[in-house]
């Protein structure tokens, strides 16, 4: 942790000698998601519910998808863009050094940027929360916090998946935003609005529904059966990452030079 911490301080040091540009980058990452709400708020404004989903339950499970993509894009970035280590041959560098290669990795590329994108999910939130009527008990608080915890370790995971791929194609694959942005814009909405095969896929294969729709019927007390299964289902989030880091210390063994 000492050494990502000093990763985090001076990848922040560097960005911030254009500060001018920094700025703006995080303004723009503030609006991008900003003129998605927009359109989610219209789009309610005309049709008054979806599914039986309101705007501000919508609002809610919207804010927590984008604060846990914005975190791992922050965080993650590296593995998003591990393609450029692998074709300049840096890759080969980080093999050599006492270091795990997970954390190396981690600490190649940091978007602090992505501080808008979190700003305006943040806001979102709060008005989501402060909208919707109902007790706030610390279970449901912990259950809220798990729920953007198991995102960012979905996403995270999706990350790793897809910079694993690079070590047999070299080149990243335009597919991983399948994964990425096609799942964020997937799961800013509850899961049960889509057919049956599309939410199981990202329930038992890409656990968002454990993030986006479980633990939301929990918190709305909308649950059947046992509650208590429905406010831990984000661990199958936490847990996702377990295999993506298998598959990655697999690709690691069975990587070869790129002879940059």
């Amino acid at each position: 942790m000492r050494l990502f911490g000093k990763y985090l301080l001076i990848l922040f040091k560097s960005q911030m000698q254009y500060r001018t540009s920094f700025w703006l980058l995080s303004f723009g990452q503030f609006f991008i998601p900003f003129s998605v709400f927009a359109g989610l708020y219209f789009m309610f404004e005309r049709f008054g519910q979806i599914r039986g989903w309101d705007f501000y339950e919508v609002a809610l499970v919207f804010s927590v998808i984008h604060m846990a993509f914005a975190l791992s894009e922050c965080f993650a970035r590296g593995f998003d863009m591990f393609s450029s280590l692998v074709i300049n041959g840096e890759f080969d560098r980080l093999l050599v050094r006492p270091r795990n290669t997970v954390l190396q990795v981690l600490g190649s590329k940091f978007e602090f940027t992505r501080i808008g994108r979190l700003l305006q999910s943040v806001l979102v939130l709060a008005w989501a929360v402060s909208q919707i009527h109902m007790d706030w008990t610390f279970a449901k608080i912990v259950t809220l916090i798990l729920m953007i915890m198991s995102g960012v370790f979905i996403f995270t995971g999706i990350f790793i998946l897809m910079a694993t791929m690079c070590f047999w194609t070299i080149q990243g694959l335009e597919i991983s935003s399948i994964f990425t942005d096609g799942g964020r814009e997937m799961a800013q909405y509850p899961l049960n609005i889509y057919q049956k095969w599309v939410t199981r896929f990202f329930t038992y294969v890409i656990p968002f529904g454990c993030v986006n729709y479980l633990p939301l019927m929990y918190i709305l007390d909308r649950t059947e059966g046992s509650p208590v299964l429905y406010m831990l289902s984000p661990l199958a989030g936490c847990v996702f990452i377990i295999p993506c880091l298998l598959l990655w210390r697999f690709g690691v063994r069975h990587y070869r030079s790129t002879g940059s």
